[in-house]
């Protein structure tokens, strides 16, 4: 079996997460140690997310207080545009807030996915992580932009017309930039590699990362998705981050060994 290293651009970052997703036909069981810390963080996250569907609408409400006396076709209007707008940052925030925790939870399980992809790609492989207090950290961190990045989407989406669509689309992006970098990070800080080498060589590789987080985080979309996924995901950065140390070489042929 062979992995072709091509153009590294936004296709290409795609394509590491379908490799990725290849694993669960390989190595099923190994997959399924990613499972469990998703499926425990997934559950409060849903759970929220539900919760929050069904008071959105309230809050709303009480947060638009100078639309009362408005006409009721545009009240109604301005109010369901804010609650799609609600519904739509807490989605982004939920994402991201799921997959940093799940980091944060689930290191051990994680660190022994990208080990084994290492292992399968030959060359030089890390003795270990990160670790466990530092993987918590970064999933924290995590969370706060994620955080962030749910505030500027509430606030693009005030524009009229076309705040909402652009607010989304740009969540999308934002939020799916933050993942794919939060993924990549592991392997290659269990290098050595500080924040500031990390960020230089990936922004060599900004389509590959787009692709590879936007697609991550559009399965995220899909209820039970970011269970499924999580671990390839893992797996996906990895295969990725491999092929940034390695230049991206379209040349280059890597043999894979079993997983």
């Amino acid at each position: 079996m062979t992995w072709l290293r091509g153009d590294m651009g936004f296709g290409r970052g795609a394509g590491f997460l379908l490799r990725g997703l290849r694993l669960w036909r390989e190595r099923p069981r190994l997959m399924l140690l990613g499972i469990l810390p998703a499926l425990v963080v997934g559950v409060v996250v849903l759970a929220l997310l539900v919760t929050l569907v069904f008071v959105a609408d309230d809050v709303v409400g009480w947060a638009t207080p100078f639309a009362d006396d408005w006409d009721e076709s545009v009240r109604g209007l301005f109010r369901g545009a804010l609650y799609l707008l609600v519904l739509a940052g807490a989605s982004m925030l939920a994402i991201v807030t799921f997959t940093g925790l799940t980091l944060a939870v689930g290191d051990p399980f994680y660190e022994k996915i990208w080990k084994e992809v290492e292992l399968s790609l030959g060359g030089e492989v890390p003795d270990r992580g990160v670790g466990w207090g530092r993987g918590a950290i970064d999933g924290l961190v995590l969370v706060v932009l994620g955080l962030l990045t749910a505030i500027g989407v509430f606030v693009i989406g005030l524009l009229p017309v076309v705040g909402t669509v652009v607010g989304a689309v740009l969540g999308l992006v934002v939020a799916g930039r933050l993942l794919a970098g939060e993924l990549v990070s592991r392997p290659l800080e269990a290098r050595g590699m500080d924040r500031a080498a990390r960020a230089a060589l990936m922004r060599r590789h900004r389509g590959a990362m787009l692709g590879f987080g936007v697609c991550v985080q559009a399965c995220f979309l899909v209820p039970l998705g970011g269970i499924l996924v999580m671990p390839a995901a893992v797996a996906g950065a990895t295969y990725l981050a491999r092929a940034a140390l390695d230049g991206g070489s379209p040349t280059e042929i890597v043999e894979n060994r079993p997983l």
